[in-house]
């Protein structure tokens, strides 16, 4: 396979294909009701009649709980990653193209808020907020933008030691000029890839938020939240556990492949991974 298309851009391309197709489709289409109950039916086990990956505690058919929650995981990935996109590259390029004093000042403020934790982040903010979907998104959000903005740091200051930098400030062209024209189209690639990498990070984290219960609430359906319920009857049907777990293994997969493909795509020089 040649080098422009490495096979883990290909492998991850197929697995994030089949879990955005599952999402999408769960927005037309599921098996069963999401929220059907059927307790003459629970922890029914995989391949048994009308329940292909078989039924939770209370009967409720886990594909359809699989589909909709990968539409929940979806949702909020590409809600949580859109909104830090913009701040976390704005805020990356104003740092580096900074004095030096306001620049380790902006530096220093990006490490602060990156060594708070994700998740003890979005505690508090369920304290504040309520356990909800916004709030998950909220906090992925706040911990994502200096994550993006210190990706972005690095790369941007590396381009505006360039001789083309050099020539643009002498011919006289302002900061913002240089910063928009010549650094940001330079620092294109690794946005993408980092932006790749944040999507599998939203999923974990939602996960993460859900199974702790500051994340998504019924009726709304979470990964996270079927590990949380099959935690109980883990004894009498593991594959509640094992399954949503596959799910999320290969969906995580499929981002973190993708991003190590475009990386190598988009500039096969490049050796050092982004900070995740």
């Amino acid at each position: 396979m040649s080098s422009r298309w490495p096979t883990q851009l290909v492998v991850g391309t197929v697995l994030i294909g089949l879990f955005v197709g599952i999402g999408l489709m769960s927005l037309v289409w599921t098996p069963h009701d999401a929220e059907a109950l059927n307790v003459a039916a629970r922890l029914a086990p995989p391949g048994t009649e009308g329940h292909l990956l078989g039924t939770d505690r209370l009967g409720r058919d886990v594909t359809t709980q699989i589909m909709v929650g990968a539409r929940n995981s979806l949702v909020v990935a590409v809600v949580s990653t859109a909104a830090a996109l913009v701040p976390g590259v704005f805020l990356g390029l104003v740092t580096a193209g900074s004095k030096r004093a306001s620049r380790e000042v902006l530096s220093r403020a990006t490490d602060v808020a990156l060594a708070l934790p994700g998740i003890l982040v979005a505690l508090v903010l369920a304290t504040a907020m309520g356990a909800s979907n916004t709030t998950t998104m909220v906090a992925i959000t706040a911990w994502f933008i200096p994550v993006m903005a210190r990706v972005v740091i690095g790369p941007a200051r590396q381009i505006m030691a360039r001789e083309f930098v050099e020539a643009a400030r002498a011919s006289g062209r302002g900061k913002w000029y240089i910063l928009i024209r010549h650094v940001l189209p330079n620092i294109g690639p690794v946005v993408i890839v980092q932006t790749s990498l944040l999507f599998a990070s939203a999923i974990l984290i939602e996960a993460a938020l859900s199974y702790l219960g500051v994340g998504a609430q019924r009726p709304t359906t979470s990964w996270g939240m079927l590990f949380n319920e099959s935690q109980a009857v883990v004894g009498e049907a593991p594959t509640l556990v094992l399954i949503p777990g596959v799910v999320m293994v290969l969906a995580v997969l499929g981002f973190n492949l993708l991003g190590d493909g475009l990386r190598a795509a988009l500039d096969p020089r490049q050796t050092t991974k982004a900070v995740v």
